[in-house]
């Protein structure tokens, strides 16, 4: 395989999942992250798959290193990219509107929907210009259901699903396929960000049951990638079975 994938988010959670489970497969990465210490390990990690491993300091929030670090793509690069997962996201704070803080809305906002928005205006263009590729935009159960508490985040992440549904439909005569990703509960980083390094409060989150894990989610990317060019699984709702909606969870707390 001689096929290239660009990872938003990289550095943990589902975008170092998908990094191992692309490199596995033998798709050459470029991989995008502020954390560029936590990159470097993972391209050591995979030196043991016969694949290509390009790293990027970037903050998708940043317009600019967004379109700096796109320009120096080579041309194997851009002629080869096959896929673009838009995985950069978090959450940070949760609690009523009225109480919640400026800083950790612009920060939502700026990286759930504005770095979606950055990224993507520069790598369609290539993708235009291959005449394919598939586009996996990273939204939540929250962009399915509000949440009590969940105001912004929820918002940030109906406005992905929403883009989701308005590339599929400006992609569709370039045959490129346009995937929207929804996971549950999913024990990665995300409660940690959430509740701003209180351990206690995010392993809470997940007592009682057994949530996703972000190998499941990246197996899932992984799964809609391989099919056929004809099928495209437009959006996939993926939840531990202990969960039925945003709010409702079989908990065993004995």
């Amino acid at each position: 395989m001689d096929k290239y994938i660009l990872i938003t988010g990289a550095s943990s959670g589902i975008g170092a999942a998908c990094a191992r489970r692309f490199a596995k497969e033998g798709y050459h990465l470029v991989l995008m992250a502020r954390r560029m210490d936590r990159l470097e390990t993972i391209k050591n990690e995979l030196a043991k798959f016969p694949v290509k491993v390009l790293l990027f300091n970037v903050d998708v929030r940043e317009e600019s290193q967004v379109r700096k670090a796109v320009a120096s793509f080579s041309d194997e690069v851009k002629s080869k990219l096959s896929i673009l997962i838009n995985n950069a996201g978090l959450a940070v704070g949760k609690g009523p509107l009225s109480d919640g803080l400026l800083e950790d809305w612009n920060r939502m906002i700026d990286t759930n929907i504005k770095g979606l928005l950055h990224i993507s205006k520069e790598i369609i263009p290539i993708l235009k210009t291959n005449k394919k590729g598939h586009i996996f935009n990273l939204s939540s159960i929250a962009g399915k259901e509000v949440y009590m508490d969940g105001n912004v985040y929820c918002a940030s992440k109906h406005a992905v699903d929403a883009l989701s549904k308005s590339m599929r439909m400006e992609l569709v005569s370039h045959s490129i396929r346009v995937t929207n990703i929804a996971p549950g509960a999913i024990e990665t980083e995300f409660s940690l960000v959430r509740f701003k390094g209180d351990d206690q409060v995010a392993a809470a989150v997940y007592d009682g049951f057994t949530p996703l894990s972000a190998d499941d989610v990246a197996d899932t990317i992984y799964y809609a990638a391989s099919l056929p060019p004809h099928v495209n699984l437009n959006d996939i709702t993926i939840m531990p079975s202990a969960q039925a909606s945003a709010t409702v969870l079989n908990k065993n707390l004995v």
